[in-house]
């Protein structure tokens, strides 16, 4: 029996966090697009959503991880509906964190055909990477990840890894920062029963008792949300 429900995760350490960012961006009114920013965060939604979904039904079949008893109210598709509500919400905070911090669009960067290609070969090889991990049991969580995060990556970095170079520090802030308080907050849910991940599929190494599996994940997701949210206020703004 879990101690906290995904539910009651949610509303302890997701909604508290959303709400604190929306309540204090009204300051960046002035020098941020919303209609682009929002449309930015509604593609990003819609693709999480609609990636993640799949993935997340073949590793919980393959039961890389699991749930406490009675922690989630019941599943779509195989999955918990809180997990596909994470789905949601992660990029809703990622995002207003992003627009605190990441600062107006800059010009003047070219994005050329080699950088392009350049660009969706790193992308590439990243998801090689973890289909060669896939081959051992002990990285298949990993592999799984790198395999997933390989067309994303490619696809962002094809359309524009110049200019996230160019923006790199503010990428960087705004890619850390969510990614170290949900390292938190799933440590704690760990703790508390509401998920466990499986000691089979995973290497064994953690930080401060939360697998390194669980680090890389929210950093990659972070990644997406963010070089997505940055790259489309900067190709929009190219447009115009």
């Amino acid at each position: 029996m879990s101690s906290l429900t995904y539910v009651q995760f949610h509303a302890v350490y997701v909604l508290p966090a959303l709400a604190a960012l929306t309540a204090t961006v009204h300051h960046r009114r002035d020098s941020v697009d919303w209609r682009v920013s929002g449309g930015g965060l509604a593609l990003v939604t819609a693709l999480a959503v609609a990636y993640t979904l799949p993935w997340d039904r073949l590793l919980i079949d393959a039961g890389v991880w699991t749930y406490g008893a009675d922690a989630v109210a019941g599943r779509l598709w195989g999955v918990p509906y809180e997990e596909v509500l994470f789905f949601v919400l992660q990029p809703a905070l990622t995002t207003l964190w992003t627009v605190h911090v990441v600062g107006p669009v800059v010009s003047g960067v070219e994005h050329s055909r080699r950088d392009r290609v350049g660009g969706a070969a790193t992308g590439i090889a990243v998801g090689l990477v973890g289909v060669a991990l896939l081959t051992a049991q002990s990285t298949t969580y990993l592999g799984a990840i790198l395999t997933w995060a390989g067309p994303v990556l490619a696809l962002q970095w094809a359309v524009g890894w110049r200019y996230l170079w160019r923006r790199r520090g503010r990428v960087a802030v705004a890619v850390f920062v969510p990614s170290a308080y949900l390292w938190v907050v799933d440590r704690l849910a760990i703790e508390a029963g509401v998920w466990a991940i499986s000691e089979t599929y995973t290497t064994g190494l953690a930080v401060a008792g939360l697998p390194i599996e669980e680090m890389v994940f929210f950093v990659v997701t972070n990644c997406f949300v963010v070089q997505g949210v940055v790259l489309f206020r900067w190709v929009v703004h190219r447009w115009r």
